[in-house]
């Protein structure tokens, strides 16, 4: 039988680690070397984004953290020793996103829970591009 999205996240969900925006906010106000990736769309980041994060669409992750990549991203591919907090929408492209990024070799990647609808459901900042 084939496999359908629902299969691909229900896998990388167990193979990966979540923190609630309580915990980000301790991440954050703790440790220096904490980078937010946002794996939405561009215009998703640009309608708004937790403040600071970098925006990495999950169609192009492995090319922006692969350094022998031409289109690799920088920031991204510095971060490799330290924490990152992917984030979506509701949580499936991050899932997938940060099991990715864990194969690739990145160690201390975490999904925020829920992602941004919950960022905006309590209300929390949001910037826009």
């Amino acid at each position: 039988m084939a496999k359908m999205l629902a299969d691909f996240v229900r896998e990388a969900r167990a193979r990966i680690h979540t923190i609630s925006i309580e915990e980000f906010d301790e991440m954050i106000e703790n440790h220096d070397d904490v980078l937010v990736v946002d794996v939405r769309e561009a215009e998703e980041f640009h309608r708004g984004h937790i403040p600071g994060a970098l925006s990495v669409p999950r169609g192009i992750l492995e090319s922006a953290a692969d350094t022998s990549c031409p289109l690799h991203v920088d920031k991204l591919c510095a971060a490799r020793d330290s924490t990152i907090i992917v984030c979506s929408q509701n949580n499936a492209r991050s899932a997938l996103a940060t099991d990715t990024l864990q194969q690739m070799g990145f160690q201390k990647v975490y999904v925020l829970v829920d992602g941004i609808s919950r960022w905006e459901a309590q209300g929390l900042a949001l910037a826009r591009d």
